[in-house]
């Protein structure tokens, strides 16, 4: 019997950066029982160039990678998502398309790199903190036991994931 491939979506609104980042990190990490997507909800039609730098400099293919718009995965044709994770607070705390097949949600946000002022080294910087966060999110994530986890365990296992080193969500120390 084959295993299941889960699809899962990175959000941020400009998908320049963090989602970019975060799709590239998984297509790396996760395969083959991940499939990667990424998407903002006002895409800025370009990629970062200091993330498709840091990206290459990490030995992580940058192949394939494009700012495109969220509504790309919200029409019938699109793939079914199992997880979707948003990676900055404005994308969020957008209402979202409604998503077919219902998957769980997330929220790891994390400091948008790209919008460090400074130096190209400070630039640069920002770029593999956020690729380091990301990294260990993930890590965290494709080494859960997905299939043995009910839906409310999951979930909590999913947000407390997005809480950890560089969380930028305010309600982190909530209970």
């Amino acid at each position: 019997m084959a295993e299941k491939i889960y699809n899962v979506l990175f959000l941020c609104t400009g998908n320049t950066a963090r989602s970019i980042l975060a799709e590239a990190i998984l297509r790396a990490s996760g395969n083959p029982h991940f499939r990667a997507f990424s998407a903002g909800s006002q895409p800025k039609g370009e990629v970062n160039p200091i993330a498709l730098k840091v990206l290459s400099d990490l030995d992580i293919a940058t192949e394939g990678l494009s700012s495109k718009s969220w509504d790309v995965f919200a029409v019938p044709q699109a793939p079914v998502m199992d997880f979707v994770f948003t990676v900055c607070d404005s994308a969020a705390g957008e209402a979202c398309p409604l998503w077919p097949g219902q998957p769980m949600t997330a929220h790891w946000g994390i400091e948008d790199p790209a919008a460090v002022e400074g130096t190209e080294v400070e630039k640069r910087a920002a770029f593999v903190t956020a690729a380091r966060f990301l990294k260990n999110r993930i890590n965290a994530f494709i080494n859960l036991p997905l299939s043995s986890l009910d839906k409310i365990t999951l979930g909590a296992k999913l947000r407390e994931i997005g809480h950890g080193e560089g969380a930028t969500d305010a309600r982190k120390g909530a209970a």
